[in-house]
């Protein structure tokens, strides 16, 4: 029942954060670096300042950051393909908040879906935990090696569904995603962006909602500590330029943190890891990901065109945004 309680609570203040972000970070314009760094640090305070609430009120703060910090790393994933995908659809930057907030709104409410659902399968089966602990060793195993293939939004199956059903116009239509013209309904390239995103992020949940249930099962802990991860990734997504260009190993480090998750879950009837064992861990690992990364820039300093190869593209030539349909 306190958790029925807090759940509306939780839910307003996600939905006011995003506002807060749509409405005063960078409105119609270009971020600075400055103040994509300080949004940033905000967001990461104000996670550490409900942590602290958490745990001041009795509650399981240490499950909450453990889960908190896992998703925050394997947001990093999502910044770049949300950039990708802004790239690929040519999105006007005043209309890229908007994008990101209808995204991540979307994104939560599939990822509560595919919390209940995961919880249930795992009350009704219990060895479905280790098909969870199996899936994040090779997703981390895939991660690591490099398998994983760049996303090419012209082949999503949601999209090419979407086209079918709805012509789409050649244009953006300010903010709007569906228009309707001569009688008949078309969708804009906004409402196509929209769903890449969500789509993309659920894709995601395949990840980090497993590596969730290693550390609680508590959904309303794994949903809240998902959505303050989710929040801020406008301002993330702003640095993803720095963050490919002096982190060379993120992609490792988090393949890293999807590995020591998956082995927790394996071995937790062998090992008993405590949620501050856990936090500390995921912490030191985020640590050394970084510190190797500058290391190996200030011993091997990327070439410029290697340093460019390295950057999403922002507004590439082979790349055109969807066209009209009849």
């Amino acid at each position: 029942m306190a958790e029925l309680a807090l759940a509306p609570a939780a839910a307003v203040a996600v939905a006011a954060g995003l506002g807060v972000e749509l409405r005063l970070f960078a409105p119609s314009r270009a971020p600075r670096r400055g103040e994509a760094i300080a949004w940033s640090t905000g967001w990461l305070l104000l996670a550490v300042a409900v942590a602290l609430g958490i745990g001041l009120a009795g509650g399981p703060a240490g499950e909450w950051s453990t889960v908190y910090l896992i998703e925050r790393s394997l947001s990093l994933d999502n910044v770049f393909l949300f950039s990708l995908l802004i790239a690929y659809f040519l999105v006007p930057l005043e209309l890229r908040g908007r994008v990101i907030v209808i995204g991540i709104a979307g994104a939560l409410l599939l990822r509560g879906v595919a919390i209940v659902t995961g919880l249930a399968l795992i009350e009704s089966v219990e060895a479905v935990i280790y098909a969870f602990g199996v899936l994040l060793v090779y997703l981390a195993y895939r991660a690591f090696r490099g398998g994983a293939e760049e996303s090419d939004p012209s082949a999503n199956p949601a999209l090419r569904l979407v086209r079918r059903i709805i012509p789409t116009t050649a244009d953006f239509r300010g903010r709007k995603l569906l228009i309707r013209e001569g009688g008949r309904l078309y969708g804009t390239p906004l409402l196509l962006v929209v769903i890449a995103i969500i789509v993309a992020d659920l894709a995601f949940a395949v990840d980090s909602i497993p590596a969730a249930f290693a550390v609680t099962r508590d959904p309303l802990v794994i949903w809240t500590a998902n959505a303050f991860a989710l929040l801020g990734l406008g301002s993330l997504l702003a640095l993803v330029d720095i963050l490919v260009r002096r982190f060379r190993y993120v992609g490792k480090t988090i393949a890293v943190i999807l590995a020591f998750v998956g082995i927790k879950i394996l071995t937790a009837d062998l090992v008993h890891i405590s949620d501050i064992g856990s936090l500390v861990v995921i912490a030191l690992l985020l640590a050394g990901g970084v510190v190797a990364s500058l290391a190996a820039d200030h011993l091997d300093p990327p070439h410029p065109v290697e340093e460019a190869t390295r950057r999403p593209p922002r507004c590439p030539r082979e790349l055109k945004p969807p066209t009209g349909s009849a």
